[in-house]
């Protein structure tokens, strides 16, 4: 069994292939049971969470993410997630690999984002907000770039030194970035906003948001965490990566609760954007808003694409 390190899992992830193999995976379909989620009560700081994540084709290969969510740590200086991904033989059930789940997760987050970006997204979208600055968030420029013409990157997070690490390393990889000072003026100059956060409380408000944007949500996966109003949610052709979000993220299930959204009026998912049977964005002035929760059918593809990739693609 090949054990693949974070490195190498980094490596072997280039953003153009992978979200061409989200693309590929979403318009052929997989089985991905909703993942098992279980709190961990943990004395004197935040819950943690266990998250168990299955997909598998009968055809091909299968998997399973096994992740650790510790909002407590940033007191003592360590990441929030940890994760490795197991791949099997989904015929024989033979174990072929151990991939870094984590490397896994951030950059098929983001590559989601980009992927429903490439549908959503104003195809002149040059100006990127990226609200936080953890590992997800380092990810989207690159992501984002991989489908429209990405210059200046806007970091805003609510601790501006990690804000101002992440600015400086976008600007020595050749995009213009800086830190945003303010949130709400970086949203108005924004033509993608993308929040990749933990945050309880909604950050984007829907007042501050213009014709032609495009909000990307993809922090919240619990009832309660949020990253956008009501008012942001009312305002905008809303857009799910699955049907778990629905059933997951304070984002929808809020605004479900108080009308400002109901589920008939989910314009589509990445099944339908992919397979064309969900129309994108509709003009030019229209806000576009996709939430997504994560689902293990892109970490499959991704862990197919490393596996493949590292010429043991058995």
């Amino acid at each position: 069994m090949r054990v693949y390190t974070a490195e190498d899992t980094r490596n072997l992830l280039p953003f153009g292939a992978l979200i061409e193999a989200l693309r590929e995976i979403f318009r052929a379909g997989a089985a991905a049971p909703l993942r098992h989620r279980h709190a961990i009560p943990l004395e004197g700081q935040p819950e943690a969470t266990l998250l168990l994540m299955p997909a598998w084709s009968p055809a091909g290969l299968g998997g399973v993410k096994v992740v650790n969510v510790n909002p407590g740590n940033a007191a003592i200086g360590m990441a929030a997630v940890s994760s490795s991904y197991l791949l099997f033989d989904a015929g024989t059930g033979r174990h072929l690999a151990i991939l870094d789940g984590d490397e896994i997760t951030n950059r098929r987050t983001a590559a989601a984002a980009a992927l429903a970006a490439s549908y959503l997204a104003r195809a002149d979208a040059r100006r990127l907000l990226v609200v936080g600055a953890g590992r997800v968030a380092s990810n989207l420029a690159d992501a984002f770039s991989a489908v429209r013409p990405i210059e200046d990157v806007a970091v805003w997070d609510i601790d501006s030194g990690l804000a101002g690490t992440l600015a400086r390393r976008l600007n020595d990889t050749g995009f213009r970035a800086a830190v945003a000072p303010d949130l709400e003026a970086a949203v108005a100059d924004a033509d993608i906003v993308s929040c990749a956060t933990l945050a309880t409380e909604p950050l984007i408000r829907g007042a501050w948001l213009r014709p032609g944007q495009h909000l990307d949500l993809i922090g919240s996966f619990r009832p309660d965490m949020r990253e956008a109003d009501d008012d942001a949610v009312s305002r905008a052709r809303v857009y799910i990566d699955t049907d778990g979000a629905l059933k997951e993220s304070g984002d929808l299930i809020d605004p479900i609760a108080s009308g400002a959204l109901s589920e008939e009026r989910i314009a589509g998912d990445l099944f339908g954007l992919c397979r064309g049977s969900a129309a994108g964005r509709g003009d030019e002035r229209e806000i576009t808003l996709f939430k997504a929760t994560g689902t293990a059918l892109s970490d499959l593809a991704a862990a197919t694409l490393a596996h493949a990739g590292s010429g043991n693609g058995d």
